[in-house]
Formats: C-alpha cells, structure tokens, sequence
C-alpha cells in the first residue's frame, strides 16, 4: 500500500546465486529482457516495478529478498524510522545515476530497504 507521500515499494532485491540461470527464470517470469545486465547487477522493469538480481547477496550480503521503497527525502526518512524505533543497518549512499539507497532493520530484524532518485 502506497502511504499519503505517494511512494511505495519501487524495486525488490533478490539474491542469486548463479547471476545467469536466475536472469533467465525472471526473464521467463515477467516476460521482458532484463534492462540492466552486467556481472553484478541484472535489473528488469515491469510497469514501474523494478526486479533486481544481486550475485551473491553483493556488497549488501543479501540472504533473502529485499523490498525498497522509493521516498523524496532518505535522510528524513532515516532519522524518522530511527526515532521509531529502526536501527540503521546500511548507511545512505550513491550507487551511480543520482540514486541514493539505504537499509534499515525493525525490531525483529527484517531489513527495510530505501531509495532516493535525484
């Protein structure tokens, strides 16, 4: 469900552990070709829902999917999820084209992803 800022879940991570087998199931799954391909990311966009393939977990040490939701304002939203009661496990930073991504944990240690396009 979309909060009243109009974001939502945007773009869901998944762990891969062989980066080629798994582009080809979610290629057949969504029916499109990927539209970014390379040895440590594959991303597919189906109607504004991003899917991305990470080879072992990458630099995030992904074990499970990940659901990110796309906000205006990361730093507010951090400070935010932190004053609720969130703990910051993966600080904001610039992975390339003005997005900017950062993972929280909630009290039971499910990871809450984050991402600001600029």
């Amino acid at each position: 469900m979309v909060g009243s800022s109009g974001h939502g879940i945007g773009t869901v991570l998944h762990p891969v552990s062989d980066l080629a087998r798994a582009k080809a199931v979610y290629a057949a799954l969504l029916g499109v070709p990927p539209t970014a391909d390379s040895p440590y990311y594959v991303g597919f966009d189906t109607g504004g829902q991003h899917i991305g393939l990470v080879p072992g977990g990458g630099p995030q040490g992904l074990t499970s999917p990940v659901a990110y939701w796309h906000v205006p304002d990361l730093d507010a939203k951090l400070a935010e999820l932190s004053a609720a009661g969130a703990t910051v496990a993966e600080a904001a930073h610039d992975v390339g084209g003005g997005r900017l991504v950062a993972t929280v944990t909630d009290p039971d240690g499910n990871v809450l992803g984050l991402i600001q396009d600029r």
